[in-house]
C-alpha cells in the first residue's frame, strides 16, 4: 500500500518509526490510541474543542506526544486545525453525508475490485485471503466501546485498501484509502450483530477476486457497499 497514516490497521505510516527510538515511538502510538478511542466513544463530543493541556493532564503526558497524536488523527479526518482556535474534533457525518460517502465509494471500490481481479500478484492475493481469514477471529457481535470492535474496523479497512492496492491503479488506491470510510462509519455506530452479513459479503468478493473474475467482483463489491449503507441507514432510523 502507499505509505499514510493506518496505525490503527497496523500498517506503516510514512515517516513513523525512521530514526524514532522505540520507548518514544511507543509512546506516540499509545497516546494516539488513547484520544483516538475518546474521539471513537465520544467521550469528546463531535465538534468539540480539543485542549491539548487537558489531554497531557488527563494522559499524564508532556504536550509534544498529544500534538502529534493530533496530527495523525487530523489525517485520519476525526479532527480538524483551525486557525487561531486550534483543534476541534469534526461533526458526526449526517444522513446526505453518509450517502455521498457511500456514493463516492460505489465510484472507486467495484472498479477497483474488478482491476484486483485481473492485477493482483500471487502475493497481494495471498495478502487479501490472510486479511479475509482474520477477520473471522473477530466475532461480529462486537458492540459498545471503540477497544470492543476496532480489531474489526482495522480488519475491514485492510482488507478493502488491500483490494484496492491491488488494482495496480496507484491513484485509485490513494483515493480509497483517503475516503477513511471505516473511522467514519464506525464512529456513527458500532453495532454490528450476531447476524450482521458483512464476513459473508466480504468473503464474497474475496473468491471473486481470487478466482480472476472482473465482473463478480465488481458486482459482488458493489453489493456489500449498497447492503452496508442501508444497514447503517435503518440503524440512524431506529436510534
Amino acid at each position: 500500500m502507499p505509505p499514510q497514516d493506518t496505525s490503527a490497521t497496523g500498517a506503516p505510516r510514512e515517516g513513523r518509526g525512521r530514526d524514532v527510538p522505540p520507548a518514544r515511538q511507543a509512546l506516540s502510538d499509545s497516546v494516539y490510541e488513547n484520544i483516538k478511542a475518546m474521539v471513537m466513544d465520544h467521550e469528546i463530543t463531535p465538534g468539540a474543542r480539543v485542549s491539548i493541556e487537558a489531554l497531557s493532564r488527563a494522559l499524564s503526558v508532556s504536550p509534544t506526544p498529544i500534538r502529534e497524536a493530533l496530527a495523525r488523527l487530523e489525517a485520519d479526518g476525526l479532527v480538524v486545525k483551525r486557525p487561531l482556535s486550534g483543534y476541534r474534533t469534526t461533526e458526526l457525518l449526517t444522513r446526505q453525508g453518509l450517502e455521498e460517502l457511500f456514493e463516492m465509494r460505489q465510484l472507486l471500490e467495484p472498479r477497483a475490485a474488478a482491476l484486483a481481479a485481473v492485477n493482483a500478484s500471487e502475493d497481494q492475493l495471498d495478502a487479501i485471503e490472510r486479511i479475509a481469514e482474520e477477520m473471522h477471529t473477530h466475532p461480529g457481535t462486537a458492540a459498545g466501546r471503540y477497544a470492543a470492535y476496532r480489531g474489526f474496523a482495522a480488519l475491514d479497512q485492510r482488507l478493502h485498501d488491500a483490494i484496492a492496492q491491488a488494482s495496480g491503479r496507484p491513484l485509485l488506491a490513494d483515493a480509497v484509502q483517503r475516503l477513511h470510510s471505516h473511522l467514519h462509519i464506525f464512529r456513527l455506530s458500532s453495532q454490528l450483530g450476531a447476524d450482521d452479513p458483512t464476513l459473508a459479503e466480504h468473503q464474497r468478493v474475496v473468491h471473486a477476486i481470487l478466482r480472476r473474475n472482473a465482473d463478480r467482483a465488481a458486482e459482488a463489491m458493489a453489493e456489500h457497499l449498497a447492503r452496508s449503507l442501508g444497514r447503517q441507514l435503518s440503524r440512524d432510523e431506529e436510534s
